[in-house]
């Protein structure tokens, strides 16, 4: 299964719903592995960066991604169609500090893209499948995710309006379905919320022409485009958070009152506990790479490695384990010192993934500071290790390692290594 980019350029213009910047975005093809990746043009030096849940900044009534002046705003209609399309590498311009809202819809995002024509490239997509069924509820918001050969969403809302009530859709996610049952669905307000919205610094650029406006008992910018309108735009809201996990779903998402926060806390829980498939580097190649051995090796797997950025490894924890003997016999609990071996471990491999010749050189770790433990690692946990690469200078680096047992932080630490020869 290739990759997929665009063939050419995809452009779109218009006014922020929120910050009520006028804004001009351009989707511009990328090569193999870039992932989907902003860029603020507007701002000195152009900062880059990725569409992942990490840069998540803001989900109150958008989803907003970016950090302080780097934010881009309402990034959720773009990003839901550009996944509907499949698409694993693109660069998204934006001139401004927010995605048009346009008419409120996610079809102005779809068929500019679908203009700019879609092209395979080689490599493998980053896949994510749903293992065993998991629960999470995030505030009013319950989501349950199933095993599924394809993305499918489920979707529950309820609203006391005489023109909403409770309702139900369910929908296959790909380009054609997308297309002909979301797509279209717009996003929708009460003007009894107006005064309080604009009151937090909200919807500056909303207009009659932005949204559905509702009032107690009617729409009064014109007519809906389904009766159910408001629940399947609900529905492609959880498809572009979806996005965030930065590759392909696979699953069936049932949600219940779904909202951006509990949209992006899914993302972030799919993108922990689910099957990555991509450069997966099994125990082989990785007794290639560092020199650990048993009882020592605290790596059994690399899910995923970006050359010089990041890397994700897993650790299975098993009774078996020799100091379980020792440590706290009859309460069995894995050594705090050990699970940031494990981290740095996962570390090394992305640094000694940089070298030519691996096998003559070691990697040494020099310090060790804000070490946090989190909660108790015991026997059955598969520890899943997240080590982000912050500053390489020569053979020296700086990571930051993040330790998670069924999307729960269990312990962060920051390191600094150096590469010596054997």
């Amino acid at each position: 299964m290739p990759r997929r980019t665009l063939k050419g350029e995809a452009g779109i213009a218009g006014v922020g719903l929120h910050t009520g910047a006028a804004t001009r975005i351009r989707c511009l093809p990328a090569p193999a592995g870039t992932g989907i990746r902003f860029r603020r043009t507007d701002l000195e030096g152009q900062p880059e960066f990725p569409a992942r849940v990490d840069e998540v900044d803001a989900t109150e009534r958008r989803t907003a991604i970016g950090h302080g002046p780097h934010t881009v705003h309402t990034v959720e209609h773009l990003l839901a169609s550009v996944a509907a399309l499949e698409l694993d590498d693109l660069l998204i311009e934006v001139d401004g500090p927010e995605a048009p809202i346009m008419d409120g819809s996610f079809l102005p995002f779809l068929e500019a893209l679908e203009a700019a024509g879609v092209v395979e490239q080689p490599g493998d997509p980053v896949i994510y499948t749903v293992g065993a069924p998991f629960t999470l509820t995030v505030g009013e918001a319950t989501y349950v995710v199933a095993p599924a050969r394809s993305l499918r969403v489920t979707a529950t809302i309820e609203w006391a309006h005489p023109l909403i009530g409770r309702q139900v859709g369910s929908y296959d996610v790909n380009a054609e379905a997308f297309r002909k049952e979301l797509a279209g669905a717009r996003t929708f307000g009460f003007l009894r919320e107006l005064d309080a919205l604009r009151g937090r610094g909200l919807l500056k650029g909303g207009s009659p022409e932005s949204a559905v406006v509702l009032s107690d008992s009617e729409v009064v910018n014109g007519t809906l485009r389904w009766p159910d309108e408001f629940v399947r735009h609900k529905a492609g809201d959880i498809v572009g958070d979806l996005a965030l996990t930065g590759g392909r779903v696979k699953a069936h998402i049932v949600a219940t009152r779904p909202s951006h926060e509990g949209n992006v806390a899914l993302a972030r829980m799919v993108a922990r506990t689910a099957s990555k498939a991509g450069q997966v580097l099994d125990i082989g190649r990785i007794l290639e790479v560092i020199p650990h051995r048993y009882p020592f090796l605290l790596v059994d797997r690399i899910l995923e490695i970006e050359p010089k950025k990041r890397v994700v490894g897993i650790k299975n924890v098993t009774i078996n384990e020799p100091f379980f003997q020792g440590h706290f016999p009859g309460h069995p609990i894995m050594p705090g010192v050990l699970i940031v071996e494990s981290m740095a471990q996962a570390g090394g491999m992305l640094l000694m993934g940089e070298l030519d010749a691996p096998a003559g050189k070691v990697v040494y770790f020099m310090s060790l500071d804000n070490i946090k433990f989190r909660r108790p690692v015991i026997p059955g946990d598969q520890i899943r290790q997240e080590v982000e690469m912050i500053q390489l200078r020569g053979r020296v680096c700086r990571m930051k390692g993040m330790a998670y047992v069924d999307g729960n932080l269990v312990c962060e630490a920051e390191m600094m290594a150096m590469v010596v020869d054997r």
